[in-house]
Formats: structure tokens, C-alpha cells, sequence
């Protein structure tokens, strides 16, 4: 009797356990794809220690003020809840740059409030207007093909003008400058494809748009407006869709296997400080 060949073995599938994270988001994703040591000390190690630049703490007190103004809290109070927030950070927490002495420190945190209540209202002066469905809205979603889940927060969720039924995401960025559309589309894509399938599994509706509101923290000049809106259409982006999910499946491949995890020194952000935690082999198995 003819002996049956010998059946493939199948290669073995990574499982969840393998992984040293439980779910990709957009900004642990971007932080790996820039400089894998320092997205590995905060998503694996879990240490935050890293001080914030104004700027981000800024945006993150007027991502405060809007989530209270579009809970249905007044204009004057909404921006108080900013203004509290932004006062709350600790000094540790806060990349002051050359600003050493206790004098200068002071001089920027003035200025850091004054950058806070100039671009808050300048949004709050004529706000978009939403049916408001939800508000910092997070959810973890399990995307067929794609071996770890996926997390993300949306800044509002709101019935959507362009389909009956449907529902748009908001996005809001406090920024120096605009973003140009061509420089900026990738980033904005990935953002958007991670609030969809959250978004998606949340509410069970069509997700139709991904709309980004970008408020000028500077006086632009002769009046031109402070509020520039780019708007995603979910149905147009079939081949960025491909493209999303190739390289989720490869960064999950990549943090998966055997690796060195390496600094760059280039990173604006965190460059040195990810040379430090190699020099001191701080990150080593």
C-alpha cells in the first residue's frame, strides 16, 4: 500500500498571549511606527514619564472645555473646566524647554493659559453645531483579519446630515498652523479607520464621515476664520482601508517576534531620551 504523503504542517498562528500589548490604537500605533523604543517603555512597560509640551497640554485642555460644552454644560463654565485642568498638570509633567528658573516656568504657564483661553474662544465664539449622540466615546472593537483589537476615542459621535440613519465622527485639533491636506491625509486616514470600526461596533448604525475641526490658536489675520474643516468620506476609501489593515497585520508581526528594540535619536519628541534607554540598556529582556 502506497504509503500518503506526509500532510504539511501548518505554521503556527501568533495567539493574543504572544503580544505584549492587548489592542492597537491610533496614537500607540503612530508612537511605534516612529520610534519603537520609546512606544515600548509606555505601551509594554506602561511608564508615563515623559513631560508633555505645552502645546499638547493646551489641546488637551480644549479637548476638556469641548467635551463639557457638548455634554450640554454652559460656554463660561465649560471653559472653566479647561482652565482647571491645564492649572492641575504638576511642573514634572510639563516640557518647559529652556524655561529653567521658577520665573521663566511662570512666564510660561502664563502663556500656555493665554494660548488655552485665545483658541477656546475662538471655537467657542461660533461652534459647529451637532445632534450629539455621544461625547468622548471609547470603545474596543475585534476587526476580522486582524490578529489584536483595535481601541479608540472619539471626540463626539453625531447624527450624520449626509445619510439619514448614519453617523458621523468628530475629531478636534487645537494647532499652530494648518495642516496641509496632502501632508496631513495619512495621518488623518488611520485616525479616522480606527474610530470607524469602534464606532461602528458601538452603535450598530452606518459610520459615514470622520470630519476633523482644526482651530488656530493664533489671531489669523484681516478676520480670516479660526475654524477649518476637512471632512472624510468612509465610502472612498477603499484602497486606504487595504493599506490599514496590511499594516496593523505587519506591526502585530513585528511586535510579536524575537526583537531589539531600537531608539531614534531624530525623534523631535522623545529621541534622546529613547538613546538614554538604549545607552543604559534599560529595555533589555
Amino acid at each position: 500500500m502506497a504509503k500518503k504523503p506526509a500532510a504539511k504542517r501548518k505554521r503556527p498562528r501568533a495567539s493574543r498571549a504572544t503580544y505584549p500589548i492587548k489592542h492597537w490604537s491610533h496614537s500607540s500605533l503612530v508612537a511605534f511606527l516612529r520610534n519603537p523604543l520609546a512606544w515600548y517603555k509606555r505601551y509594554v512597560e506602561h511608564v508615563y514619564d515623559t513631560p508633555r509640551s505645552p502645546a499638547a497640554i493646551v489641546g488637551s485642555a480644549g479637548h476638556k472645555a469641548l467635551e463639557h460644552f457638548y455634554s450640554g454644560i454652559e460656554k463660561d463654565a465649560a471653559i472653566e473646566a479647561g482652565l482647571t485642568y491645564l492649572r492641575d498638570i504638576p511642573d514634572f509633567e510639563v516640557n518647559f524647554g529652556k524655561a529653567k528658573s521658577k520665573k521663566a516656568r511662570a512666564l510660561k504657564r502664563r502663556a500656555m493659559e493665554d494660548d488655552y483661553r485665545r483658541a477656546i474662544g475662538f471655537y467657542l465664539a461660533k461652534p459647529p453645531r451637532h445632534k450629539v449622540l455621544g461625547v468622548e466615546v471609547s470603545g474596543v472593537a475585534d476587526v476580522p483579519g486582524l490578529p489584536l483589537p483595535i481601541k479608540a476615542i472619539s471626540d463626539l459621535v453625531v447624527e450624520s446630515r449626509l445619510e439619514p440613519g448614519a453617523v458621523d465622527v468628530v475629531d478636534h485639533k487645537f494647532v499652530d498652523s494648518w495642516s496641509g491636506k496632502k501632508g496631513q491625509k495619512a495621518l488623518f486616514v488611520m485616525q479616522a479607520l480606527f474610530n470607524y470600526y469602534t464606532v461602528s461596533a458601538l452603535y450598530g448604525r452606518p459610520v459615514r464621515r470622520f470630519i476633523v475641526y482644526e482651530c488656530k490658536k493664533s489671531q489669523n489675520k484681516y478676520g480670516a476664520p479660526q475654524l477649518r474643516r476637512y471632512a472624510l468620506d468612509y465610502r472612498a476609501l477603499g484602497e486606504e482601508l487595504l493599506v490599514f489593515h496590511r499594516l496593523l497585520r505587519d506591526a502585530s508581526a513585528e511586535i510579536a517576534r524575537p526583537r531589539a528594540w531600537l531608539p531614534n535619536p531624530s525623534d523631535m519628541f522623545e529621541g534622546e531620551e529613547s538613546f538614554d534607554l538604549y545607552r543604559l540598556r534599560l529595555a533589555e529582556e
